[in-house]
């Protein structure tokens, strides 16, 4: 059963992460509208989109046998949240605070599940 939840929440996950650095990439409406919003310079929003990346691709390598990855990557990832969470907090922005919050969430499952597994 808790090979199931691992692989589960860690797909959900990348998915979740792939999407993002895909819009990052994209310089998506959106995503420019928030980095403004608190204060994320508009240049680093493809550096933000490589972290997400790169911790999506952490954890799909700990899915296929690397495991120590996969930690590593749900580990950054939680850091990388924590801290976008806080530029949320820093610059009063609470109308989408669920966005990094659920971000934020996935990725402590993900490293949870992964160190229990």
């Amino acid at each position: 059963m808790l090979f199931i939840a691992y692989v589960t929440v860690t797909v959900v996950t990348i998915a979740a992460n792939a999407g993002m650095a895909a819009a990052d990439f994209a310089r998506a409406r959106f995503v420019l509208g928030n980095s403004a919003e608190v204060g994320v310079p508009a240049a680093w929003v493809p550096y933000l989109g490589a972290a997400k990346a790169a911790g999506a691709a952490g954890l799909l390598l700990g899915l296929v046998g690397v495991p120590f990855i996969g930690v590593a990557a749900a580990a950054g990832l939680v850091l990388f949240f924590v801290g976008a969470v806080a530029a949320h907090v820093r610059a009063r922005v609470f109308h989408n605070f669920a966005f990094p919050g659920g971000y934020l969430a996935l990725a402590v499952a993900s490293l949870a599940l992964a160190a229990a597994h």
